[in-house]
């Protein structure tokens, strides 16, 4: 979009809001998820959704999507699913004598990953490319994906039966990992009140999903809303010094990256707009830590038989490092 016709970004943060609203409404006792993979769609990224089964992952892709009023697929993955499965392939036609395309799931706006840690990892590398160039390859030919493409993946705690853990590589292509954990009392008490009422989106004979909040275009808006929040100087050189705290850290095998740090910065300017401000504090990026950097970071093998965590490590750096005034 061009500077002349850019959008009052505060129509923007109206409409983000009205989207963590709504989701805060269908998936119960989630706000602080819903507001990470709201930050990681405005800044341009994919999601990784983690938590045990049954705590409303894929709910909450679902009533995103629906919440957006865009295109949505969903590809259960399992151990025997292929690449072709998820890209698509070419399929020979005798009448023709020619090769038809065959368009994978991956050809949509919203994608959903479910259980993506249930498939191996050949097939979990069908994504690389979709996720950071936005195309897949099929037979040697690049085709392009929607430019607004947008990955949701959930997946099972590693130490479940029959997972494999996605490598680093395909870990990094994903802006942020969000936490889902169980809902506070109050929150599993109305969940269980709307069930008996019928009123629980998503549940069985129940009511539906929500409708669209966003305008049609409203949602390229969303995308780069972000670009247009201001970081102070300061505030570049902090995110530089949190990523040196954490790669000198003895505790750290693998650490962060020049994209990892990226990562955080532009989700912290997503952030920043879900609070009503156009320029980021030091507290967007401290919160953001373990969504941002925390599924990249990898332990030295005596730390983690030491008891150390990815979290704790990531605290003590937050804890450590001067804080610019």
């Amino acid at each position: 979009m061009s500077a002349t016709h850019e959008v009052p970004l505060a129509r923007t943060i109206e409409a983000a809001r009205r989207m963590v609203t709504t989701l805060d409404g269908c998936v119960l006792g989630q706000r602080h998820s819903i507001e990470t993979l709201v930050a990681a769609y405005m800044a341009g990224g994919h999601v990784l959704l983690e938590g045990v089964p049954g705590i409303g992952k894929t709910l909450l892709a679902r009533a995103f999507a629906a919440c957006l009023g865009v295109r949505f697929t969903r590809i259960q993955f399992t151990p025997d699913l292929m690449p072709s499965d998820v890209i698509g392939t070419n399929v020979f036609e005798g009448a023709s004598g020619g090769f038809r395309l065959v368009r994978g799931p991956v050809f949509t706006e919203v994608l959903m990953a479910d259980e993506i840690n249930r498939t191996p990892p050949k097939t979990q590398s069908a994504l690389l490319e979709a996720m950071q160039e936005r195309q897949v390859s099929i037979d040697g030919v690049s085709h392009a994906l929607h430019p607004g493409f947008f990955v949701i993946a959930t997946s099972n705690p590693v130490e479940f039966e029959g997972t494999y853990p996605l490598p680093e590589a395909q870990l990094d292509r994903f802006l942020a990992r969000v936490e889902m954990g169980l809902p506070d009392h109050e929150a599993e008490i109305e969940l269980y009140r709307r069930a008996v009422g019928g009123r629980l989106a998503g549940w069985t004979g129940s009511a539906r999903l929500p409708e669209a909040v966003v305008a049609p275009g409203e949602t390229d808006d969303l995308r780069t809303a972000s670009a247009r929040v201001h970081v102070a100087e300061e505030l570049l050189d902090y995110v530089g010094r949190l990523a040196v705290a954490v790669r000198t850290s003895p505790h750290v095998e693998l650490g962060i990256s020049p994209r990892g740090a990226l990562a955080l910065l532009e989700t912290a300017r997503a952030a920043a707009l879900l609070d009503g401000r156009e320029y980021v504090v030091p507290d967007d990026l401290k919160r953001l830590l373990g969504a941002c950097w925390g599924h990249r970071l990898l332990l030295t093998a005596e730390s983690e038989l030491e008891g150390q965590t990815v979290e704790r490590i990531l605290d003590e750096v937050a804890a450590r490092v001067e804080v610019p005034h």
